[in-house]
């Protein structure tokens, strides 16, 4: 079963944002930093699949980053909020579309 949860990392003033499988396997990631929330990532382990195999993974990473690893389930120190499939397609359409506007 999928999940959505945000977690928030204070040291980096980061807030994470993850769609993850039922496995704990992080499939879309965002990352929004400091107080105006600029979006730095908005990753999804499929198109980073798709570019490692294209040959364009450094072209993908520099642009949209990459998901995280280990699953979620193998983290310390993180206190997950829940959220719902509408919260997290929000943060990840808004993330995306700043992230071309000024890359584009």
């Amino acid at each position: 079963m999928t999940a959505w949860i945000r977690c928030y990392w204070d040291e980096e003033d980061t807030w994470f944002y993850f769609e993850v499988d039922a496995e704990g396997w992080v499939i879309r990631q965002v990352e929004l930093e400091g107080p105006e929330l600029v979006p730095i990532a908005a990753a999804s382990l499929a198109e980073w699949q798709q570019a490692r195999d294209a040959g364009r993974l450094e072209e993908y990473d520099s642009r949209f980053g990459i998901t995280a690893e280990p699953p979620v389930s193998e983290w310390e120190g993180h206190d997950p909020e829940q959220l719902t499939f509408e919260e997290f397609e929000q943060v990840w359409g808004s993330a995306r579309r700043r992230i071309a506007s000024r890359l584009g």
